[in-house]
């Protein structure tokens, strides 16, 4: 009798719903989004909203932010679920665009020019109970084979509520991709997913582009094996790029190539031989995508310099954060976007654009707003002469952007002229013309 009540126990449990209910609201208007405005070149920089972002916080602080990311406009990404936005379908055929109708709305108050990443998907696609929503499992699980083509017809959805995005991205670093069983990439699951999108999407909009396989570009110390990508920085991991080379054999078709990556080992989680030197890995990576895809768009829809708990002040992450970035334009690099990592409002936000709470201006934010007015895709970039190679330097004919890598004081001879520079500093000057 024990047994048997054992039994049934764990059959109600295995049954039992379970996740957060969804309160599915009643039919909602769609949001009406301003035109992305005109812009003479791809902005090529941007930013992705996180979990927490200005349109939750008071409407000071998001008339704050939209004043910073509006000031120049840039690339604004983000998720159909999770970061930010609920459950978008709960169940099959009932939406809820709650979340993502605010988000997007914001992002059109900053004139932005919009991208959404198709991540991630609801749970009765992955074997879930419909009408709830398991968050502990969002990031993990992908949507099973039997529901592709219902995550296409998601995706079709979210791109006809919201006409103004042409760019959209296929998931979200191969989560739920991983084959235990094989001890690599599930490269042809994720193909499959990405084609049924692609169609669904070319279906809405032929002038839709689509870009994937927004695989995590991981490396190992560089006494770790052999791979075809390699450098001081490390050794990439050669089952990324053999599930990179799959996808872009294989995919219906693309209009730009989606990878992200940091700069620290799988092992140390630290970057070789240092925090600035290891920033080549982003050039490395980008070399070889563009040979191995006929020379399609980069995307860098995630990058990441620090490692964690480093105690850097907001100075440092800034240089660092501008090293990486001098690396994408000189690689020609075509989008990187920022994550940008803002919290609760409250407190400290390392690295952030704004101050959570307040919506003050952050080093970051400026730092952005730089690159996205002077190094846009196609900004004729120039050499010019550092007497010093601890001061990196990225220059176009009417303008230059130096870092100090350093964390004392320097005097350099840039360009001709003299500078001075405090630890870790960042100098905008105009360059003279002939």
């Amino acid at each position: 009798m024990a047994l048997v009540a054992g039994i049934m126990i764990y059959a109600g449990n295995r049954n039992s719903a379970s996740g957060e209910p969804a309160t599915i609201p009643p039919t909602q208007a769609a949001p009406t989004l301003n035109a992305p405005p005109p812009t003479q070149d791809w902005p090529r920089w941007g930013v992705t909203h996180t979990q927490y972002s200005a349109d939750q916080d008071t409407p000071e602080v998001r008339e704050a932010a939209v004043g910073i990311l509006a000031r120049e406009p840039m690339l604004q990404n983000q998720h159909i679920m999770g970061w930010g936005a609920g459950n978008p379908e709960p169940s099959p055929g009932k939406y809820d665009f709650r979340d993502l109708d605010r988000r997007m709305k914001m992002m059109s108050d900053s004139r932005s020019i919009p991208v959404i990443t198709l991540c991630c998907a609801p749970d009765w696609m992955k074997g879930g109970t419909a009408g709830r929503t398991d968050w502990a499992k969002n990031h993990t699980t992908a949507p099973r084979r039997e529901h592709f083509d219902d995550y296409a017809k998601l995706a079709a959805t979210v791109a006809k509520r919201y006409p103004t995005v042409k760019h959209f991205m296929v998931w979200n670093e191969f989560k739920g991709f991983w084959n235990q069983a094989t001890n690599r990439w599930d490269a042809e699951a994720y193909t499959e997913l990405y084609n049924k999108v692609y169609d669904a999407l070319k279906k809405v909009n032929p002038e839709i582009k689509v870009g994937g396989p927004y695989v995590p570009i991981d490396h190992h110390d560089p006494t770790i094996g052999t791979s075809e990508v390699s450098g001081p920085w490390g050794v990439v991991d050669q089952r990324v790029l053999d599930a990179i080379e799959y996808w872009l054999e294989n995919k219906k078709g693309a209009e730009f190539v989606v990878i992200d990556g940091a700069t620290m080992t799988k092992e140390q989680q630290q970057p070789l031989p240092d925090e600035f030197a290891a920033t080549a890995k982003f050039s490395a990576i980008t070399t070889w995508l563009r040979q191995k895809s006929g020379d399609l768009p980069v995307w860098w829809a995630e990058y990441y310099v620090e490692p964690e708990n480093t105690g850097w002040s907001e100075e440092k992450v800034a240089a660092v954060q501008a090293t990486a970035m001098m690396e994408f334009a000189k690689s020609g690099v075509t989008t990187a976007l920022y994550w940008n990592p803002q919290k609760k409002p409250a407190g400290e936000c390392h690295g952030c654009l704004w101050v959570p709470g307040r919506g003050a201006e952050m080093p970051m934010a400026g730092l952005l707003s730089g690159f996205v007015k002077w190094f846009p895709t196609n900004a004729r970039l120039e050499q010019v002469v550092t007497s010093d190679p601890k001061v990196r330097v990225l220059a176009q004919p009417n303008q230059m952007v130096m870092v100090n890598t350093t964390d004392a004081d320097l005097t350099a001879t840039v360009d001709g002229k003299a500078f001075t520079f405090k630890p870790y500093e960042i100098k905008w000057s105009q360059r003279a013309r002939a």
